[in-house]
């Protein structure tokens, strides 16, 4: 009888620890952010790539003449860096790629920002390279379609928010527009840090 409860036991025990030191992400991408980058954030100072090294982030991708989807998106994101403030998540740094760069200046950026009372001490709005530019990067990086149509001044752009980890490898994504799922964003988060 004795043999039967030890054997329980450390069965039990060995379920237990498995599943607190549990490390993965269900459905992770592990797609390797390839390009450098140092681009100019709501400061007008240069920010990248080398800046986020070690640090699990969210990035997104907007711009600040949008008439529908990236003010719902900037709300959302800026919920989620409280809800992560209020976990007292540390480490952790959120970036909003502009996708109308020659418009968005490190200024109207910064407005923009202020209207949903960011704290920009780990959010980051960069700016401060060419149309082209971002529209390659959006794709080869993050698998995310960036046009602006010619004599248009609307950009069509995704609506997901990404999970970096802190090698630079975009593990998740998840919708930044409707029905976003906090809770498993912010434990996705726990678990890469």
């Amino acid at each position: 009888m004795k043999s039967k409860v030890l054997a329980i036991y450390l069965i039990m025990t060995v379920v237990l620890l498995s599943a607190c030191g549990q490390r993965e992400i269900k459905d992770a991408k592990n797609w390797p952010i390839k390009d450098e980058f140092t681009y100019t954030n709501q400061e007008g100072k240069p920010f990248g790539l080398k800046d986020l090294k070690g640090k699990v982030w969210v990035a997104d991708f907007i711009f600040t003449n949008c008439e529908d989807v990236c003010l719902p998106m900037t709300s959302n994101m800026a919920k989620l860096q409280q809800l992560a403030k209020d976990e007292n998540i540390k480490n952790i740094e959120f970036v909003s790629f502009s996708v109308d760069p020659e418009n968005d200046t490190p200024q109207k950026m910064k407005e923009f920002a202020q209207s949903f009372n960011v704290d920009f001490k780990n959010w980051h709005f960069l700016t401060g390279y060419s149309q082209e530019a971002i529209e390659q990067f959006a794709m080869k990086n993050f698998k995310a379609l960036v046009k602006k149509p010619e004599k248009e001044d609307q950009v069509i752009h995704g609506t997901d928010f990404y999970l970096v980890d802190q090698n630079g490898t975009i593990v998740k994504y998840y919708t930044g527009l409707n029905k976003i799922p906090m809770k498993v964003i912010i434990n996705d988060i726990k678990t890469l840090q």
